[in-house]
């Protein structure tokens, strides 16, 4: 078995809405972040993953994932980094890989 059918399997376990964001955050593990990424052409590295914690303890505590602006500020991964990191959309594939819902703000 390919990874890709490895990661195809594994999201089929976990319940995403439409747009492919995973309806109950608390479905979320590491290995599906990686399911995810893989799917949109990501290889995580340390950076991805300090988004990704950052994100999720964000969630924890206010129920939202944050925004781009946020994230920007509160970790060490500058605005052209986010861009390298999750190109087509850093905010929404960031959260989308965090196994979290949409930030608000995000087309």
């Amino acid at each position: 078995m390919t990874t890709q059918n490895l990661e195809l399997d594994l999201l089929e376990t976990v319940e995403l809405d439409d747009e492919g964001y995973l309806i109950e955050a608390h479905d979320w593990k590491p290995r599906l972040a990686e399911a995810i990424a893989g799917v949109l052409g990501i290889d995580l590295t340390d950076k991805h993953w300090t988004v990704i914690r950052y994100a999720r303890d964000v969630h924890a505590q206010t129920g939202e994932a944050p925004t781009l602006r946020q994230i920007v500020q509160n970790t060490d991964v500058t605005m052209k980094e986010m861009y390298q990191l999750f190109p087509g959309g850093p905010a929404k594939y960031a959260a989308m890989i965090a196994g979290l819902k949409k930030p608000t703000g995000c087309i």
